[in-house]
């Protein structure tokens, strides 16, 4: 009896069926959850609900005779395989904190509101929202504030609604799957063992096409549109440049950011140098910002320390007078990004047990049977992480799950891990907004005013990146190797 508790993954056998016993009760648990908690599911439900199906997966391992050190040791490897990826998470949160009190973000938001005019309307909606979010990495915000004032715009001059949801939408996604502040785009590299820069150089494949037919067709839809009326949007206009020093000379932090990263520099260096300038040029430009941060009348040097490490690390919130906008001037730091961390650690722990005991291997020999092509597998992932997206309702667990499931039938094709963090964020994080029960969708909806049904349609950029990643892979065009 002793003997047999001693067992190896590779002694053991599991049916194709028990393989997915831990995947499919994590999935009904999950929609449970998500259904009892709604968008605040991701503060902490989930990740315990991964730990539950990583419980199962233990007890169906050690009910084969694995030894439990065994799992332990695969937990170990794969929390170890993530380090450099929480490293940069951490980054990621400190940077947006102190491109915030830079100036760096809101002088972005400034210009991009600039370029708005009646006659590109819904073109400029995408642009204007695709700017915000790629500095910005959140498309909530990014829909919650500008978005909300581009719908109300969109009203006075007569451009229907739905429209201009679907362009919103579209730019807002845009950077929430491309920018490096976003959190999927962080996390889908994280599961599928690629670096951050990598996926995003890779992203662009299937992105750049995609955003540019999106932007054709809004032209084309704008001039075939008839408005009437001014776009004013001087008021928020007004209220960015009266609450922040606006200057273009600030947008040298992210070119020597954007050519780090061209030159190969580490993800980590790259990001702790912008932070680090981030940081410099707010004690340049933004010193009433660093004054108001500090709670003092006269800005000193504590305070100036204090305001700088705060936005670093935790909450900040900057106070513009103008409601729309307060929101979009906040940043967690580093603490922001915890959640996330957070996520990545249970998944990876999850993912360890089912890898230990012998069920990806299993999964991911029956997943490659099905088809000998590459076109197969990148189906496969596709269709999963929108199968997981209808039934749990959030986009990061149709990243992880997918993630988990496929990183090692990408590998035994000799597919670099890119193609399937790709794959990932083409279909796992842009069309959860399109579901209307998903909490994207939900949330989307009720900030815009707009059903999901209504701008399911103009929501472009969405739809089309799912097809777009099938579209590649079918021409095998640049699927790249290991």
């Amino acid at each position: 009896m002793g003997k047999n508790k001693n067992k190896s993954s590779d002694k053991i056998s599991l049916t194709l069926s028990e393989s997915l016993l831990p995947i499919s009760l994590l999935i009904i648990m999950l929609s449970f959850n998500v259904y009892v908690y709604g968008d605040s599911s991701m503060s902490g439900s989930n990740q315990f609900i991964l730990l539950l199906g990583a419980a199962v997966g233990i007890v169906l391992g050690l009910s084969k005779g694995l030894n439990f050190k065994i799992i332990i040791e695969q937990i170990a490897e794969n929390l170890k395989s993530v380090t450099g990826a929480i490293i940069i998470l951490l980054f990621v949160g400190a940077l947006s904190g102190t491109w915030l009190i830079s100036g760096i973000i809101p002088s972005m938001i400034y210009y991009g509101l600039k370029i708005l005019h009646p006659s590109i309307f819904l073109p400029s909606c995408l642009v204007i929202c695709a700017i915000i979010s790629v500095a910005t990495g959140s498309s909530w915000t990014t829909s919650a504030t500008v978005g909300i004032a581009l719908i109300g715009i969109s009203k006075a001059i007569g451009i229907p609604v739905e429209m201009s949801a679907g362009a919103i939408i579209s730019g807002a996604y845009f950077g929430d799957k491309l920018s490096p502040l976003s959190d999927t785009t962080n996390l889908a590299p994280a599961i599928s063992g690629s670096d951050l820069f990598t996926h995003i150089r890779y992203l662009t494949i299937t992105t750049v096409p995609t955003v540019t037919i999106s932007l054709i067709i809004f032209i084309i839809l704008n001039f075939y549109t008839v408005s009437s009326g001014p776009t004013d949007n001087a008021i928020m206009l007004k209220s960015i440049s009266e609450t922040f020093n606006i200057t273009p000379f600030v947008f040298i932090v992210p070119m020597i950011v954007i050519i780090l990263i061209t030159k190969k520099t580490p993800p980590i260096i790259a990001l702790f140098t912008g932070t680090i300038l981030g940081a410099l040029f707010a004690l340049v430009f933004q010193q009433d910002i660093l004054t108001q941060l500090s709670g003092s009348s006269t800005l000193t040097f504590e305070g100036a320390y204090s305001a700088i490490v705060n936005s670093i690390t935790i909450d900040t919130n900057i106070e513009s007078g103008n409601s729309e906008l307060n929101d979009l001037f906040s940043s967690g730091g580093m603490f922001g990004m915890m959640n996330t961390i957070w996520l990545v650690i249970t998944a990876m722990v999850f993912g360890g047990v089912m890898e230990s005991i012998g069920a990806l291997k299993r999964i991911t020999a029956s997943l490659l049977n099905l088809g000998k092509s590459t076109f197969s597998l990148f189906a496969s992932t596709a269709g999963s992480c929108m199968a997981v997206n209808l039934t749990t309702s959030d986009q990061y667990l149709a990243i992880v799950i997918p993630g988990k499931m496929f990183q090692k039938a990408f590998k035994d094709k000799g597919l670099a891990p890119e193609n399937l963090s790709r794959t990932l964020e083409d279909t796992g994080t842009v069309t959860s907004v399109l579901i209307p029960w998903n909490s994207c969708g939900a949330y989307q909806s009720t900030v815009l005013g707009v059903g999901v049904l209504d701008y399911f349609f103009y929501a472009i950029f969405n739809w089309l990146s799912f097809f777009m990643t099938l579209i590649v892979a079918g021409l095998n065009y640049k699927i790249k190797r290991i």
